[in-house]
């Protein structure tokens, strides 16, 4: 198999948490303190993936310099998109209770929402894609990080959409095409870095490791604070734990 081909179904398989995490959702009526819990979990592994397996091998094979920028630049990008899509409803697209606005409410709201979940989803595909390139395929710790933790965002944000009134179809049209868009992301980002530098190939993935880590802050660890309180510290620190001991077996 082709190592784009590899990295588009990769990425599919990470989005495809998503579309499970609204499916349990829209079935079944899950604790808030649970949903909190496992996105706080989901919080401790993308942060343990962050440091352990792509800012580290970012810094060893491009150099600091090019680390950090890209980094800053990363979660500078995410700030200002963010806060261009919040204005326009999309500021709790991951809370699961009465947040989010309807389009009643704030006209264009679905559609903020959408693009939302799309800025939070695809820098980690492309980081997943380019974890092919070295040659000794896809990176496991990165892949498990980003499933686990695209459960809970599915289903916490599927249940805010669900209370604000929105249609089946509409959710599952919006995680599904996530799903799709991270597959696509995990092929292009190796389509268009295949043959690119070390430098060049560390530089995109500190730029997409500083998104996510803007991206954790902004939205998963405010979600998981409001249900479980105290207890968030000590829910994403096992999850730090828990991935950093996938990665070093």
């Amino acid at each position: 198999m082709t190592t784009w081909l590899e990295a588009g179904l990769w990425g599919l398989l990470a989005g495809g948490a998503l579309v499970v995490g609204a499916l349990v959702a829209w079935s079944v009526r899950v604790p808030r303190a649970v949903v909190a819990s496992v996105m706080a979990f989901g919080a401790g592994v993308l942060i343990s993936a962050l440091a352990f397996d792509l800012v580290d091998e970012a810094e060893r094979t491009g150099g600091l310099v090019p680390t950090v920028l890209g980094f800053l630049g990363g979660a500078l990008v995410y700030f200002l998109a963010n806060l261009a899509l919040a204005r326009r409803g999309a500021r709790h697209r991951k809370r699961s209770q009465g947040q989010q606005p309807s389009e009643d409410e704030q006209s264009g709201s679905g559609a903020a929402i959408a693009v939302g979940a799309l800025l939070d989803g695809v820098p980690e595909s492309v980081v997943l894609g380019l974890s092919l390139l070295g040659g000794q395929g896809v990176g496991v710790p990165v892949l498990v990080a980003i499933f686990i933790s695209n459960l809970p965002e599915g289903l916490s944000s599927a249940a805010g959409m669900k209370q604000a009134g929105r249609s089946a179809r509409y959710v599952f049209g919006v995680w599904v095409g996530i799903a799709v868009a991270s597959g696509l992301a995990g092929l292009l980002g190796v389509l268009l870095l295949q043959g690119a530098s070390p430098e060049v190939v560390a530089s995109i993935t500190a730029v997409a490791a500083g998104a996510i880590l803007a991206m954790i802050a902004d939205t998963m660890i405010p979600e998981a604070f409001e249900r479980t309180h105290l207890a968030t510290g000590l829910v994403t620190t096992l999850g730090f734990v828990v991935a950093f001991a996938i990665e070093r077996l």
